[in-house]
């Protein structure tokens, strides 16, 4: 219109969150639209929301990853499962998913104890998308990088499995320690995360107390390399200290660093 004010105000406003949601997974500065949130934001929440709750639900694939295992150790993968006859039971009873069934445990009285110094367990958890992604490349990094002299037990697939099942399951085969790979709780960011739990002289009744965790095992988290040296580190620092837990301290950075 003749005569009106000229500005050099843009017309379009940039986004001053942009840089930021390009550094985190976390769902910053969604906007709005009127009182509620944007159409896309709200169906990307309900996207995740979905994935989350399928990696819960799904079963594991459990024959296809215990050929994996036995082509990757080199021997027959032994097969477990909890007290928990279904997911359903599993969800609702947690108890039932931290002792063996009756029928792992008669398979187990048939094996002569390992005597081993590391048992690695693969456990479904409550995210079997993690185990089948992550525990592969999880598993191929601890083998590469085992220290001179440390005996490995056979490869465990557990299925219905908690973390403290673990315990039950070293202990009859007379591990020193144990390292359960399972499948994390899902996160509406992080449907495929892998926790590793380490516990020396594992018997039942140990508790989270007596364990060391490495949370968060995946591409976008902790590496599977890094992840490995870390458990190294502490499974060599439990061999000394003969503990693990809150009385074992993750040093694995400052002697990286040094």
């Amino acid at each position: 219109m003749e005569g009106a004010p000229v500005t050099d105000k843009p017309l379009i406003t940039a986004d001053p969150w942009a840089v930021l949601r390009n550094q985190t997974p976390a769902r910053i500065g969604l906007g709005r639209s009127g009182r509620s949130m944007p159409t896309k934001e709200l169906l990307a929440f309900s996207a995740a929301h979905a994935q989350a709750r399928d990696a819960v639900h799904l079963p594991l694939q459990a024959e296809a990853l215990a050929a994996q295992l036995a082509d990757l150790f080199g021997e027959p993968t032994l097969q477990l499962r909890s007290a928990a006859p279904d997911r359903s039971t599993y969800l609702l009873r947690p108890d039932l998913g931290r002792r063996l069934s009756d029928e792992s445990r008669a398979l187990l009285s048939q094996q002569t104890p390992a005597g081993c110094d590391l048992l690695l367990i693969v456990g479904d958890g409550l995210s079997a998308a993690a185990v089948e992604r992550q525990a592969m490349p999880m598993l191929a990094a601890l083998l590469a990088t085992k220290p001179k002299g440390w005996r490995l037990g056979p490869p465990v697939l557990a299925t219905q499995a908690r973390v403290a099942l673990g315990d039950e399951i070293g202990e009859r085969l007379a591990a020193a320690q144990v390292a359960m790979l399972i499948g994390e709780r899902p996160g509406l960011s992080s449907p495929d995360s892998l926790g590793v739990y380490l516990t020396h002289a594992p018997k039942v009744g140990r508790t989270d107390a007596e364990r060391n965790c490495l949370s968060n095992v995946r591409p976008e988290g902790l590496s599977h390399a890094e992840a490995a040296r870390k458990l190294w580190w502490l499974g060599q620092a439990a061999r000394r200290l003969q503990l693990t837990g809150v009385g074992l301290k993750d040093h694995s950075d400052i002697r990286a660093l040094s």
